[in-house]
């Protein structure tokens, strides 16, 4: 199927009847900003929007309260859209303002366009729903709603209880500066505490009984730091001291708590290093006398792109065109750029590896590149992409040069032009969910271009058999 369909006047019909209904929904979700596992408000919205839309509605997903899947349609292939809804702490932010204005002070604030995310991937769901009822075709549509994407690693989760086992295609999309097709590969993403165990004795009168948790927690950030010199260039390691010990420094610390985050390009050179931090942790541990376990929180795989599916959604892309900004949206738009610096916007650009253009918004569709670029971060959908075909949109919602994790994001989330951009994401969405339901010969190049890509290796959850969503126990990426 190419972008010449006859069904997809019908499908982008079904999707403007609705547009409103999910905007709606969209900026009910921006109120409510809730983080990591805790997205209870956001995931009801979700829930009574599946419901109100005659999806039947399965909770409580790989043990998740705030995980669901929504689905309708019977027989035929199943097509998956991924929907989110998390928020970041410290990023409230009044909506439509072009200055940093908390609502509260280090309140939570959707500074990765999530409120949108969610909504423009039910949006496309409902679309395709309608089109099967309407047409009579066979065919199941899904929508998963996942929460905890910023550091919960909740679709690994639901990719370890075999929520996605029996899908055929996978389709999501993501806030950005851009119309396009996702193209590159993500890091491969694994969070660890590490908590060390010592002995409290007085600092001064009797040191030597004393064995600092804190002093082991320093050391081994020092060996991390040397082992940075010796592992591949392309990986990244970060840590946040979660526990020093206490607030008494005449006190020898007892007990600290460090959590790392380890990433690499592949799911099996994650797991090597991983292995060698956890042999550093244990030396510092010998060093100071002091007892270490380790308990990983979250993990996630690298995403695995599909050419298939990338090249079907390019030429819908290209067939749609961008979003009809306005002179509204324009004006806004260079208001927000206006607090940017020259670096944010040039970085915007570079990261596209397109020449600067003096526009504040995006009235092009990114060209495709050959080549598969690697991105500096780490999402859930890589698990996902590892056991069904996958590919994901951009969707223009953004100023260009507005950068992912900023005030400036949530106060351009509930604006007219993040609403058309989320709307456009929609539509090639839906459009790339019907192309997969009509061809089978799409489908079957996808999933070949799968296992061409995973070069034999299966999947391997990153994250331990055993192991919980930490439901109340994580921060945020």
């Amino acid at each position: 199927m190419t972008a010449g369909n006859s069904n997809l006047p019908m499908v982008w019909d079904l999707i403007e009847a609705k547009k409103q209904t999910f905007a709606e929904l969209a900026d009910r979700v921006w109120e409510t900003p809730e983080t990591c596992y805790m997205e209870v408000q956001s995931a009801a919205q979700h829930r009574e929007m599946l419901q109100a839309q005659g999806f039947r509605v399965t909770e409580n997903v790989a043990g998740i309260p705030t995980a669901m899947i929504g689905e309708a349609g019977e027989g035929g292939p199943v097509i998956a859209f991924l929907g989110e809804y998390d928020a970041l702490a410290g990023l409230s932010q009044t909506a439509g303002t072009v200055s940093h204005d908390p609502i509260t002070p280090n309140a939570n604030g959707h500074g990765c366009g999530h409120n949108l995310l969610g909504s423009a991937s039910l949006l496309a769901a409902t679309a395709i729903k309608d089109w099967l009822e309407q047409t009579g075709t066979a065919g199941r549509v899904r929508y998963y709603g996942c929460p905890a994407e910023e550091g919960g690693a909740a679709k690994a989760f639901m990719v370890r209880s075999g929520a996605f086992d029996d899908v055929d295609i996978a389709i999501s999309w993501h806030p950005s500066n851009f119309a396009g097709v996702q193209r590159e590969t993500s890091l491969a993403n694994c969070r660890i505490d590490f908590t060390f165990t010592g002995r409290a004795a007085h600092a001064a009168a009797v040191p030597e009984l004393g064995r600092s948790a804190l002093d082991a927690v320093e050391l081994m950030s020092v060996g991390v730091n040397y082992m940075r010199e010796h592992m591949p260039q392309d990986c990244r390691i970060h840590y946040a001291v979660l526990d020093s010990g206490g607030i008494s420094p005449n006190v020898v610390q007892a007990h600290a708590k460090v959590r790392y985050v380890v990433r690499s390009p592949e799911l099996q050179g994650l797991i090597t290093l991983i292995e060698r931090v956890k042999k550093v942790a244990e030396g510092a541990a010998l060093m100071t006398e002091t007892k270490v376990e380790s308990t990983i929180l979250a993990g996630v795989s690298n995403l695995v792109v599909n050419t298939p599916l990338m090249d079907a959604m390019q030429d819908i892309w290209e067939s749609m065109g961008p979003p009809a900004f306005d002179a509204e949206d324009l004006a806004f738009a260079e208001q927000i750029r206006s607090t940017l610096t020259p670096q944010d916007i040039a970085a915007s650009w570079a990261q596209e590896r397109l020449e600067e253009q003096d526009i504040p918004l995006a009235d092009f569709v990114l060209p495709p590149h050959k080549e598969v670029r690697q991105m500096g971060g780490s999402t859930d959908v890589g698990d996902v992409s590892w056991v069904v075909p996958t590919v994901q949109a951009y969707g223009p919602t953004l100023a260009i040069g507005t950068q992912l994790h900023t005030w400036q994001v949530v106060a351009q989330g509930k604006s007219p032009l993040a609403h058309k951009g989320m709307v456009s994401a929609a539509k090639a969405m839906a459009a790339t969910g019907l192309a997969a339901l009509q061809s089978e010969q799409l489908r079957e190049a996808a999933w070949a271009d799968l296992k061409k890509r995973l070069k034999g290796h299966a999947y391997v959850s990153p994250i331990p058999e055993g192991a919980e969503p930490p439901i109340a126990a994580m921060t945020l990426k």
